[in-house]
């Protein structure tokens, strides 16, 4: 498997549609399986940065004309998965992740697929790549409502003291930016210190990890003109929407990021230069916590081979091909 990681506004999903575009043009299948936690939510387009259209790759642009062989389709559609696969409203988690990776997972293994992994969230991608042994852990009602009247702050400080006892590399504040997921984060690290995990081994998956390293400058400049452009395109009609066919808004807020400031926004909680104010700096904090999430995994033993987002998209999808068949040679010997 490839696995392409990278923060928000690096481009690793078009990254990852044209990898794939490559090998589909030799005659090897390749799909994609989705690594972000909120993709996997129908309705939650824009605000995702689903971006679906970035899975057609054009054959005869420049950066495909190395690999835009005699008979191959002008347009490749890239298949993917782990992409509106639940509702708004439902709390997806880690625990469910590793199953749907590994169900899509075995399913590219048994039709000859390459499966190529891509995503900015790293707990989620970190889970499959290093076989974390999880279990389901239910709600814990007492607790929830024992944590309801805490600040963040106070959240924050329970949860690093609940980490630091159960040795646990989990629920980094890359995934955990608002008050609902730091409870659920503390329920599941309460659980974790009072139940001995249950034995259910993660099989192991050989993975090239690829990141995609984006200057702090171009990165923050991507991500500022990105932001007006969703707003541009209706990400707050889309909120609207999704609030007005039933989704509760704490629902929405859970989600973080922009559903939590647009929905404060709509409901009237937030004006909207506020919105778009504070909407802007989280969305760079969050760049800058992926980043240390992906360096962290290195320490942790990850390897990651790093490609330059400035790149031409064909020296970018060379380079990656070259770093994967290398390293499948060296495993082979």
């Amino acid at each position: 498997m490839i696995t392409i990681v990278g923060p928000t506004a690096s481009g690793k999903t078009t990254l990852a549609a044209h990898l794939a575009a490559s090998y589909i043009a030799e005659g090897q299948p390749a799909e994609i399986i989705s690594g972000d936690s909120r993709q996997v939510y129908r309705m939650m387009d824009i605000g995702t940065g689903k971006d679906l259209c970035d899975y057609s790759v054009d054959m005869s642009t420049k950066a495909m004309q190395k690999w835009a062989l005699p008979g191959v389709p002008a347009i490749i559609d890239v298949p993917y998965h782990l992409i509106d696969i639940c509702e708004p409203g439902v709390k997806y988690n880690i625990f469910q992740y590793q199953q749907d990776f590994l169900n899509a997972y075995s399913d590219c293994q048994s039709r000859g697929v390459l499966p190529i992994l891509c995503g900015g969230s790293g707990l989620y991608v970190e889970s499959v790549i290093r076989e974390y042994n999880l279990s389901p852990v239910p709600k814990n009602e007492q607790l929830r409502a024992e944590m309801s009247t805490k600040s963040m702050e106070e959240l924050t400080a329970i949860l690093t003291d609940l980490k630091e006892r159960n040795n646990s590399d989990m629920h980094n504040k890359t995934d955990v930016d608002s008050p609902q997921r730091a409870i659920r984060a503390i329920e599941i690290e309460t659980y974790n210190a009072e139940h001995k995990t249950e034995d259910r081994p993660f099989p192991m998956i050989d993975t090239v990890v690829i990141g995609v390293d984006i200057p702090r400058d171009e990165r923050r400049s991507k991500i500022s003109s990105r932001l007006k452009a969703r707003v541009d395109e209706g990400m707050v009609e889309e909120i609207r929407t999704i609030l007005d066919n039933g989704v509760h808004p704490d629902d929405l807020i859970y989600y973080g990021l922009e559903y939590k400031y647009v929905t404060e926004y709509v409901i009237g909680c937030r004006s909207y230069e506020d919105m778009l104010e504070q909407l802007e700096i989280h969305i760079h904090q969050f760049a800058k916590r992926q980043m240390t999430w992906f360096r962290g995994m290195e320490r942790r033993g990850i390897k990651i081979h790093w490609v330059s987002a400035l790149l031409p998209m064909e020296e970018k999808v060379s380079r990656i091909r070259e770093i994967y068949e290398s390293v499948c040679q060296l495993s082979e010997k």
